[in-house]
Formats: C-alpha cells, sequence, structure tokens
C-alpha cells in the first residue's frame, strides 16, 4: 500500500511538472515561459509531492529504502506526464503544443548521450539549489524565490529535466528506443547532478569536524 500511495503521490508531481510544460509550450517568450513553468516545482514543494529530480539529491543521506523508492517515483512521474499529454493530445490546443514539443525533442535526441549527460548534472545542480532553498531557508520570501530562481536558470540555459522531458516526449508522441535511452541518460545525469552539492557538503562538515 506504502508503494501505491508512493505512486500515486509521483503520478501527481508528474502532472504537475507537465502543467509546466504546457505553459511553457504555451508561451513565445521564453523568459515568461520559464517563468510560469516553475508551478510545477511550485506545488509539487507545498504539497509534498513525489519528485524524481528532487527526491534523488537526498539519496545518500538516506537508508536503502530510500534509494528503492526512487523507482515507484520514476515511473509514477513518467505515468503522470504520460497521462497529462495523452489527454492534451485530445484538445484544441494540440496542434500548437505537440509542433513546439517536437521541435524541442528533435533537438534533444539529435545530440550526443555525453552533452545530454552534462546538461542533466547541471540541471539538477539547480535543482537541488531550488528544492534545499526551500526546504531550509529561514526567510519565507527566500524559500520561495529558491524555486523560481533554481527553476527559471536551468530552463532558460537548455539544461535536461528527465521529468519534464518525459512531458515533452509525450506529448509530441517521439517515443522509441532511442528516446528511451536518451531519457535514461538524462535520469542519470540528474542523479549525479543532485548528489554533488549534498556529497561536498558532507566532506566539508567532516573535516570541520
Amino acid at each position: 500500500m506504502r508503494v501505491v500511495k508512493l505512486f500515486l503521490s509521483a503520478l501527481l508531481a508528474g502532472v504537475c511538472i507537465g502543467l509546466g510544460g504546457t505553459v511553457f509550450l504555451s508561451l513565445d517568450n521564453k523568459v515568461l515561459g520559464a517563468l510560469f513553468f516553475t508551478v510545477g516545482l511550485f506545488t509539487i514543494c507545498t504539497m509534498g509531492m513525489h519528485l524524481f529530480t528532487g527526491k534523488v539529491c537526498y539519496v545518500f543521506e538516506k537508508d536503502a529504502a530510500y534509494a528503492l523508492d526512487l523507482i515507484p517515483i520514476w515511473v509514477g512521474n513518467l505515468a503522470g506526464t504520460g497521462l497529462l499529454a495523452l489527454a492534451e493530445r485530445s484538445t484544441r490546443i494540440a496542434p500548437a503544443i505537440v509542433e513546439k514539443a517536437a521541435g524541442l525533442c528533435e533537438t534533444k535526441l539529435g545530440d550526443s548521450l555525453g552533452s545530454i549527460f552534462l546538461l542533466a548534472i547541471f540541471c539538477n545542480l539547480l535543482i537541488y539549489i531550488a528544492v534545499e532553498g526551500f526546504n531550509r531557508n529561514s526567510h519565507e520570501l527566500g524559500k520561495y524565490l529558491s524555486l523560481f530562481f533554481g527553476v527559471m536558470v536551468f530552463i532558460l540555459c537548455g539544461f535536461e529535466h528527465c521529468v519534464a522531458n518525459m512531458y515533452y516526449f509525450s506529448v509530441a508522441g517521439m517515443w522509441s528506443g532511442k528516446t528511451l535511452l536518451y531519457l535514461l541518460v538524462m535520469t542519470l545525469g540528474n542523479a549525479v547532478g543532485g548528489v554533488v552539492f549534498p556529497v561536498i557538503r558532507r566532506v566539508i562538515t567532516a573535516e570541520a569536524k
């Protein structure tokens, strides 16, 4: 039952990221699109949902059970983004967002795996900054600014977020063996990027003692 609840929470998180992706695709202004994309992580953090890219940052601070939980979280995120994309493809907004998503996906799939991996690492450096800032910043305004700045910067830089890309691939209808391979590389890159700050901070703290 716990795994089911985890999956459902992750599914809702996937829907939230998909909604952020929808508004990003719907706006011609990239800065505004990046700003409003933040609705996804804002909702997830304030409602306590499970997003792979946020949860993976703390994998070395938790036990083995926590690490195993990342699997249903990833699958739930995939299901949520896929369900939203499937529903949107049946509406009048489909032609515009499908065309734009297809352009994004073609760029991603035309890139090298090495580049994708590095861009995914960079992305989750910012996701950690966003989530950790929300969790630990003592200033109420600072908590939310960390979310907005973290998300906006990774989008404007063109970094790779595996859950956002789950949505883009789904709404564009561009799933294939190659797509899955690229998504797994993005996932690995996000995992590596997410633990960089926690691991280094732990080393610094240990040396200080």
